[in-house]
């Protein structure tokens, strides 16, 4: 018995030792002090009647045995519990021009401003707070600098110089093959190109915005022209990320943007050089939802922040689309009620937000969808004060710590066992906070 639990609390130690380790090469100081002392106070129990020739009285070999094997029965026996979940698919069509992104384009006293609120009433009254602050990327603004900001409208020129290339006429000779090589072909090339995750669905009418709503595509109807959609995400880095708000996040949102944009243009470039048609969806240059399309490839679920939430890391990605008309299987995507049933009850990107603008509570019903419906305006008002694209509520997810051993067991026990998953939002509250502060930039 003494053996028995010797080896268990070596185990216990060299656990939290590692995982300390782990910690401190994430730059997350509480994480590994926690780690540390939680090994020693945990481990010292199990590994002292060796170390001191301490002899315990049979009821408490008995209690340390059967609470050793719980803690493990709790991680490792699969009980995932009743989720009520349905995966629900919008009844309507959404027209981009309702997107704070083409509101906060339109020029008072332009055509398009008086047409806009004419139609939109209520808007006006609700962008008006975002038109009075300084403005995303301007002076004058919170996180003001003037050197990273002149970095990211580097980065969004050189998304535009792709614009023109995200649609083209395909080639006269056509590549014939099976579906399933050209599926296989695809998958293959976006993750050569760097795509962390990738998925194929069949094109839904939900998936397209009904109207266009920025640049020359303002008011034009778009047909659902394709037949598939290949959604790609990119990652996030996670350093730059601790920074949000300030500075260093809309950079590297921007340069996942373009990263992402760069990847979906050479496939539909390749599709269309095998003769089919193909457009490439990037930023500022959208058709399609990008987060519904993702989420109906099977690469995640949409969670409390309206964000692409994937199993491995969470909302820190970047998402671009692919739609064509070539023959193509579509991925096994299935619905993921382990992710929502943990985002009903984490909250954390809810009490963190600096906008108050992600809601609390249940998913509602909004036009016919059980779904969490964030606060866009004042979300985009708090961005035109912070002069960022904040991203606050995307590095306090749980789901959104780096893809290494360690969170990927933690990940394994909040899927495989319920009573783990309710236990694994206070745990990541003691490891990292419940109100985590921003990293200072380096």
């Amino acid at each position: 018995m003494e053996l028995v639990l010797f080896g268990f609390g070596g185990a216990v130690l060299i656990f939290f030792l590692s995982a300390g380790i782990t910690s401190i090469l994430e730059k997350e100081n509480r994480a590994a002090s926690i780690s540390f002392i939680s090994g020693i106070i945990l481990s010292v129990p199990f590994l002292l009647p060796l170390l001191k020739d301490v002899t315990y009285p049979d009821w408490l070999y008995f209690g340390m045995s059967s609470f050793a094997g719980c803690c493990l029965a709790i991680f490792l026996i699969p009980f995932r519990g009743r989720i009520q979940y349905t995966y629900h698919r919008p009844r309507h069509r959404f027209d981009e021009r309702d997107t704070m992104f083409s509101r906060q384009k339109l020029v008072p006293g332009s055509k398009r401003f008086e047409e806009y609120y004419k139609r939109r009433p209520r808007n006006k009254s609700l962008d008006n707070k975002f038109q009075r602050r300084p403005g995303w990327l301007m002076p004058g603004t919170k996180y003001y600098d003037p050197i990273l900001f002149a970095s990211v409208r580097s980065i969004f020129d050189e998304v535009e110089t792709l614009h023109p290339r995200v649609d083209g006429e395909p080639d006269l000779s056509r590549v014939e093959t099976d579906p399933s090589a050209f599926t296989d072909t695809v998958l293959r090339m976006a993750r050569k190109l760097g795509a962390h995750s990738s998925g194929i669905t069949e094109l839904a009418g939900y998936h397209v915005y009904s109207v266009g709503g920025r640049g020359d595509r303002y008011g034009k109807e778009f047909p659902v022209e394709h037949k598939f959609a290949i959604a790609l995400t990119v990652e996030m880095d996670y350093h730059m990320m601790r920074t949000a708000p300030a500075a260093p996040t809309v950079v590297e949102s921007a340069r996942q943007y373009l990263r992402a944009g760069k990847m979906a243009v050479e496939l539909a470039e390749y599709i269309r050089s095998c003769g089919y048609q193909a457009r490439a969806h990037i930023d500022a240059n959208y058709q399609v939802v990008c987060p519904l399309v993702a989420r109906d490839a099977g690469l995640g679920e949409i969670g409390r922040m309206g964000l692409l939430m994937t199993p491995v890391l969470g909302p820190r990605v970047r998402i671009a689309v692919v739609t064509t008309d070539l023959p193509l299987v579509p991925s096994s995507a299935r619905p993921d009620p382990v992710l929502i049933d943990f985002c009903r009850k984490c909250e954390k990107c809810a009490i963190v937000c600096p906008g108050r603008s992600l809601p609390f509570g249940m998913e509602k019903e909004i036009d016919g969808v059980m779904r969490w419906k964030i606060d866009a305006e004042s979300c985009y008002t708090y961005w035109c004060q912070a002069g960022t694209d904040c991203g606050r509520c995307i590095i306090v997810c749980p789901f959104a710590h780096p893809d290494n051993w360690f969170h990927r067991l933690i990940r394994f026990g909040i899927r495989n066992s319920y009573i783990f998953r309710r236990l694994a939002v206070p745990l990541d509250d003691l490891f990292y906070g419940r109100k985590p502060k921003p990293r200072n930039p380096e």
